[in-house]
């Protein structure tokens, strides 16, 4: 596509995407819309994190771990390619759950 496209951007990630301070954002040409998922957990505690920015392809369909403030994070990223698709919070959870049951082989191969 041509035209540049217009994603969401959190200020800052939010524990609720309801909280999630967003603000349409025009992305550089070749990006692509990210939502981001990230649930941390440490004992009992779980904490869920979501982000919204715009993304170079390569940070899409990515999924891992990540360490923060003494909490252990698995991270998914889901990406879109419409004005402003990463708005949705069900859809992101929709595709989140689609793209962790696809990933989790590949992700086994990369830890083995």
């Amino acid at each position: 596509p041509s035209a540049c496209l217009r994603c969401y951007t959190c200020v800052f990630p939010a524990i609720s995407p309801l909280d999630c301070l967003k603000f349409p954002q025009e992305c550089p040409a070749g990006q692509r819309c990210l939502a981001s998922t990230a649930v941390g957990t440490r004992g009992e505690l779980q904490l869920t994190l979501y982000e919204k920015s715009c993304a170079i392809p390569s940070q899409c369909g990515l999924s891992g771990q990540k360490q923060t403030a003494g909490l252990s994070f698995n991270y998914t990223n889901v990406c879109c390619d419409t004005d402003l698709c990463n708005g949705a919070v069900s859809v992101a959870a929709l595709s989140w759950r689609a793209a962790a049951l696809c990933l989790l082989p590949a992700l086994g191969l990369l830890l083995a």
